[in-house]
């Protein structure tokens, strides 16, 4: 059997947009997934419901699982007048997991929702975005916020507001939010992340100088609801993209950093109109073998069900059938790669009313066709 404590020293964490892992001559097994329940309705007294799962890897290795708490309904910002942000946080790989802990809590009548996370592997912060909404004098109107931890996710800032600097003025009154889940951090050291215009398109945010300040780029990507951004070996970013009532994703890439884009539809990436997830998780760059992008979500043209992941070895111009993670109702999922170098997914399940996390090797994903082998 291969010795577990031999095969972490041989793993380092070294990115946070999909965290990169030194590969090993070893495998991390062919075992099945292993799943913890994280959020589950009924688990806190007075709160009805969990959604929006979002995860990532610290700088130190502790896995952060970030999600909506919705105290009165499963309803959205506008319907909710209470909805918290809270996390649970792992320090074995996803094995164990704190108790929860609330990162953002706003008084009956003011919201906070959509958690996103955003790693910054040269300071180590880590940075939490989330959409807020006074529902006492300024329903339908979206903020956009943020906080930040320095200690990996033990504590957290007071909330940043950064509307102004993200979004237009005239857009005061629009249905606008930054999307779910997480944004990346570019090979030049570029923060990036998207945010949604529902009327007007998807547009990418970002910061040069580690979050002191973000920028916005005022070209629209179109179709694009909740979206992922990824950067591609040769630094073309690319933005995977639900679009509802269409069945399928669709994938926009620019060579210009976000100035212009190309749009092509995924027809073989069927999707019921869902949020999902898209990662790195190697690329040859980095001294690996083979470029590999992750991609999970609901595989299914107009259910959420069946919470797939699949993988692509040529940046994501072909993917993988993918293996099923949970067959039955899934809809929003999250990935990391755990400093062990196996695959986490954090996910929404059973018509929302619990929010699991998985974790499995390259080897069960790929039926062992594929593992790690040494640079």
């Amino acid at each position: 059997m291969i010795n577990k404590s031999i095969l972490i020293l041989g793993l380092v964490l070294l990115s946070s947009c999909g965290t990169k892992v030194k590969e090993v001559n070893t495998s991390l097994g062919n075992q099945m997934p292993e799943f913890v329940t994280l959020f589950e309705k009924g688990m806190e007294e007075g709160v009805l419901c969990y959604r929006i799962p979002s995860i990532v890897t610290a700088p130190n290795g502790d896995l952060i699982a970030a999600i909506d708490q919705r105290v009165p309904s499963c309803g959205d910002l506008k319907w909710s007048r209470d909805i918290n942000i809270i996390v649970r946080r792992s320090q074995d790989n996803g094995k164990t997991w704190s108790d929860i802990e609330t990162v953002v809590n706003f008084p009956d009548g003011y919201s906070a929702s959509d958690p996103s996370m955003i790693v910054d592997k040269e300071t180590g912060d880590i940075f939490m975005f989330y959409n807020y909404m006074d529902l006492e004098t300024e329903r339908d109107v979206y903020y956009l916020h943020v906080v930040k931890s320095s200690d990996n996710g033990k504590t957290w800032s007071k909330p940043e507001d950064i509307t102004s600097q993200i979004a237009k003025p005239e857009w005061h009154n629009d249905f606008k939010f930054i999307t779910s889940g997480r944004g990346i951090q570019t090979s030049s050291g570029k923060l990036l992340h998207t945010m949604v215009n529902l009327n007007k398109g998807l547009h990418v945010f970002g910061s040069d100088n580690h979050g002191k300040s973000w920028y916005f780029i005022s070209t629209p990507i179109m179709p694009a609801d909740e979206s992922k951004i990824v950067e591609l070996v040769d630094g073309t970013l690319m933005i995977n993209a639900r679009v509802n009532k269409t069945g399928m994703r669709y994938v926009h890439k620019s060579q210009d950093e976000g100035q212009t884009w190309e749009t092509k539809t995924a027809p073989d990436l069927i999707d019921p109109g869902c949020n999902a997830s898209i990662i790195r998780y190697t690329s040859k760059k980095d001294g690996f073998k083979k470029d590999r992008l992750l991609f999970s979500n609901a595989k299914s043209e107009n259910n959420r069900i069946n919470m797939t992941v699949r993988i692509s070895y040529d940046e994501g111009k072909t993917w993988s059938e993918g293996k099923t993670i949970y067959t039955g109702s899934s809809a929003y999922s999250s990935l990391t790669i755990l400093k062990n170098g196996e695959i986490g997914i954090f996910f929404e399940k059973d018509e929302y009313s619990k929010n699991d996390f998985a974790r499995f090797s390259l080897e069960w994903l790929t039926d062992g066709k594929d593992a790690f082998t040494h640079p």
